[in-house]
């Protein structure tokens, strides 16, 4: 190796070229930092875009979506305007911009007449199965189990055949009633205040009679992955008190598909909401959440599931904060808002109903295990085939390969035993 030369003075070019080596990566580093910074906004910040349309305060750090100001979505006598609500809001706080309103044109009469089927009865009995854990889907397997003065949750998944993962969750609310629960879930409008993904809601579709209703929704998700539209069905039935809450996605024309936000056709997300007793007393005064939940994000699996499992605490501990408010505006008797409003149109369940479910659950289940056992009797022809060819193999003196062929030939019978 010549010394010299490494001693030598360098080049104009020789300088600059191992500046560009050495800080390479630092610029690609900078550049990557710049573009994540830019396209991941904290708590999801209003971006002007057409379809995004919040009501941003500039004293707070959160969005708030804009309520509907149609008059006539507010046909019920002595029920408030939210309009005049944030009218209210709006002089308290004059730096607020206000935007068009987030919701849509709702028609009543067309959900009555065509549509009030979105959300029907077997989707009730297939939410109680679960619920009741008879749904005949694989074993639950636990993934979280995590507590708070307040509130406690555990989290369960499992993996079918087919589709995406699905998932259970159990939610206890220290000093909370079912119904507060129900509504706080229901509101849309209040949503904003606890759950930063969501970016749009708006109502299609409405039915005074049943409580169905068709929404949209439009969810932000991390940089990484684009934004995702939702139309969800949902509605509400009550025994006693303990509500069984379906949403499911839900094919719709009213608002046309686009390319970007991508829609999920594939979504589930349905909850019993219940009293339940308290974890320092016997009192009903606790709440019980029981949520399953998947949906076809359009992602892979084990993506999916890494980053659910990652983000699941964190998203669940801004719920409780979220309720709380909830109770202080509810305690203040401020007026409902609309989608607060049609949560407590539930359709009422006879007791009945749910005993003949649990009733012909249990016949399925003994007709299974009648069928399960009538295999047992085809082990009698090959316990006779192999019995049979033991015997025949020790009365006779051929050695060790007519042995061998007989058992063979006798494990093909009872082979063939199996299938009978």
């Amino acid at each position: 190796m010549d010394f010299n030369g490494v001693l030598e003075k360098p080049s104009l070019g020789e300088i600059c070229t191992g500046l560009i080596v050495q800080l390479g990566p630092v610029w690609v580093a900078f550049l990557v930092g710049l573009m994540v910074g830019w396209l991941w906004k904290p708590k999801w910040v209003c971006s002007g875009r057409d379809k995004y349309k919040l009501l941003c305060s500039s004293d707070s750090k959160s969005c708030d979506l804009s309520p509907p100001s149609r008059p006539d979505l507010f046909p019920f006598k002595g029920f408030a305007s939210d309009n005049a609500v944030h009218k209210k809001q709006q002089q308290q706080q004059p730096s607020v911009s206000v935007s068009p309103s987030v919701y849509d044109d709702c028609s009543t009469s067309k959900l009555n007449e065509k549509r009030s089927n979105i959300v029907t009865e077997e989707d009730l009995e297939h939410l109680w199965k679960l619920v009741e854990v008879k749904d005949g889907g694989p074993t639950w397997i636990q993934m979280m189990d995590r507590s708070t003065q307040t509130m406690s949750y555990q989290a369960w998944r499992r993996d079918p055949k087919n589709g995406p993962p699905q998932y259970r969750s159990r939610t206890l609310f220290e000093d909370a009633t079912p119904e507060t629960v129900r509504d706080l879930f229901w509101d849309d409008l209040f949503r904003s205040k606890w759950d930063d993904m969501l970016a749009y809601a708006s109502t299609i579709e409405e039915c005074p009679t049943t409580g169905t209703m068709l929404v949209h929704w439009i969810r932000k998700f991390p940089f990484f992955c684009s934004d995702r539209e939702y139309i969800i069905g949902r509605r509400i039935w009550e025994s006693g008190r303990s509500y069984y809450c379906v949403t499911k996605g839900v094919p719709s024309n009213s608002v046309p598909r686009r390319d970007k936000p991508r829609r999920v056709d594939l979504y589930y997300s349905s909850w019993c909401i219940r009293a339940v007793e308290s974890r320092g007393n016997s009192q009903l005064t606790a709440c019980e959440v029981l949520l399953f939940h998947h949906e076809d994000m359009g992602i892979p699996n084990e993506i999916a599931k890494l980053g659910i499992r990652q983000g699941m605490w964190g998203a669940v501990k801004k719920i409780e904060p979220g309720l709380r408010a909830y109770q202080k505006e509810r305690a203040s008797e401020a007026p409902l808002s609309r989608p607060a409003f049609m949560a407590q149109i539930n359709t009422k369940i006879n007791p009945d109903y749910l005993r003949a479910l649990e009733g012909a659950e249990d016949l399925r289940e003994n007709e299974v295990a009648a069928t399960s056992d009538k295999p047992q009797d085809n082990n009698i022809p090959k316990l006779l085939v192999l019995g049979g060819a033991i015997i025949l193999a020790c009365s006779l003196d051929g050695g060790l390969l007519p042995k061998a062929f007989l058992f063979g030939v006798a494990r093909r019978f009872a082979n063939m035993g199996k299938k009978l």
